[in-house]
């Protein structure tokens, strides 16, 4: 383990968020929130210091490999998480420290699960603080910070491949670098888009700014205690579409803004995404159509709803827990697909669920043939068996962690339905689940253990698990050696 560098990259990730909590700063001035103020620029000061302390350390090597990828990808977050805390502690909103770091880890995953009952009465810095988080995290700013690094060694790619969702990093172009610029051009482009939407729609300045950064995170934070069922139609259907362009795989806008339109089209991934959500407006809409007084508005909360919830945005126009059991376990489903990879969405990625599903019938058919050659393919091509394996293989993975966490959860003594999709919801980055976590209720009651537990489940669940998992590796924190000729690498 190269040590050094990862103490760097963290110090330059905490100068990063100390520029960033000016903003908060800058909206706190704007609204004469003078003392809130002064915490976010407090805090700036310590982040930005802290991370200008690390930023001296001089490693001998500027190498940087898929350890210490990693390590420094489950660190940051971690390390962002705990500094962005600390301007609800010393506000007052939410003066425990662990509330606070479960409501800051639950923004930088881009998750929006709260333990806040209601939000209306916060300062305007402490609500876009809380929203811009969203952003921040929802491209992720190891990406962002790509571009700035001057590392070797394969290290720009391998910081990537740790910190982007999906079975596999893509590049868009030859540099890792290029990449990173061109993916955030796209998140800043499409956020303002739809900033220019709601503004169009009658909504202020402020409320728009924190809507985009809450749907281009896919994360879901609100500034209204009943999230978006207070506003109008129009304000709905245009947060609804956000929220499913921002679950699509951000290659596939690469590929139209190079014109390359055929190719975009006959994306297998995006294809399903869109299936899926079309098959799941139908059967909830129909399901609930007697709860509303017209066909139209019934599809409008389907719409929003299942937008919201397999792009594990979070957002709710409508209770949806007093929905059927039928409209409600479609949402649960979904819950666990999400959106697709190199999207901001969360969940085990609509890529890795067609693979499991080909595999399966893959697997049923050589029973059937034992010596045929049958070959998982996926975007036009048969993938590797090494591929399949790690898909199975992750997934295995997160049902083991998804089961372990859910029996420890279970101590808390709440009911089976709100204990299931709290945990669902935290470890998918949803949000909102049913019964007492539902889009009315928060997560206040669960014990303080219980919401360290769920802001793990919330940075795995981000981070694709095996970055959280491995700081637990003794074999991840071993001294690099050197490998002689005629050595291996274990």
């Amino acid at each position: 383990m190269n040590y050094a560098i990862v103490f760097r990259l963290l110090g330059y990730i905490l100068m990063i968020e100390g520029t960033l909590l000016l903003l908060p700063a800058v909206t706190s001035l704007i609204y004469a929130e003078w003392a809130v103020m002064g915490v976010f620029l407090l805090t700036a000061a310590i982040s930005a210091a802290l991370g200008f302390a690390l930023r001296t350390i001089k490693p001998r090597s500027k190498v940087f490999y898929m350890r210490e990828g990693f390590a420094a990808t489950a660190l940051s977050w971690i390390t962002i998480s705990i500094m962005g805390a600390v301007p609800f502690v010393l506000t007052g909103c939410i003066p425990n420290p662990v509330d606070a770091m479960f409501e800051t880890v639950s923004g930088f995953t881009t998750t929006g699960a709260s333990i806040l009952p209601g939000v209306e009465g916060l300062p305007n810095g402490i609500l876009f603080w809380r929203s811009f988080t969203h952003w921040i995290g929802g491209m992720g700013v190891l990406v962002f910070l790509l571009s700035l690094l001057p590392l070797t060694g394969g290290s720009h790619v391998n910081l990537m491949k740790a910190e982007s969702p999906g079975p596999q990093v893509d590049k868009l172009v030859p540099k890792v670098q290029s990449t990173a610029k061109i993916l955030y051009g796209i998140y800043f482009a499409l956020t303002v888009v739809e900033f220019c939407f709601l503004l169009a729609g009658g909504m202020n300045v402020f409320n728009s700014l924190l809507t985009a950064f809450g749907t281009a995170g896919t994360g879901g934070f609100g500034f209204k205690n009943d999230s978006f069922a207070s506003f109008s139609p129009y304000i709905q259907w245009v947060v609804t579409v956000f929220m499913i362009l921002f679950g699509v795989n951000f290659n596939v806008y690469f590929l139209l803004l190079l014109r390359r339109f055929r190719r975009a089209a006959s994306s297998e991934e995006v294809r399903a995404y869109f299936a899926i959500i079309l098959a799941a407006v139908a059967v909830i809409t129909v399901n609930i159509r007697s709860l509303y007084g017209t066909f139209g508005e019934a599809l409008r909360h389907a719409a929003f709803q299942v937008g919201s919830i397999i792009t594990t945005t979070g957002f709710s126009s409508c209770d949806f827990d007093l929905w059927p059991t039928l409209a409600k376990e479609v949402l649960v489903l979904l819950m666990f697909i999400g959106g697709c990879a190199g999207s901001t969405g969360g969940g085990l990625k609509v890529t890795r669920v067609v693979t499991l599903a080909k595999a399966a019938y893959g697997d049923m058919r050589k029973m059937l043939h034992p010596n045929a050659v049958i070959r998982v393919r996926m975007e036009g091509r048969a993938l590797s068996e090494k591929q399949v394996r790690g898909v199975q293989a992750y997934f295995s993975v997160y049902m083991l962690l998804f089961a372990v966490s859910w029996l420890l959860l279970s101590l808390n003594g709440f009911d089976l339905l709100s204990t299931f999709t709290a945990l669902s919801a935290c470890i998918n980055n949803i949000g909102p689940g049913l019964g007492m976590v539902g889009p009315t209720g928060n997560f206040s009651a669960f014990a303080p253990w219980a919401k360290l537990l769920l802001s793990f489940d919330m940075l795995a669940g981000r981070l694709e698990i095996f970055p959280m998992l491995l700081l637990f590796a003794p074999s991840l924190w071993k001294k690099n050696h050197i490998i002689r000729k005629g050595e291996r690498q274990a």
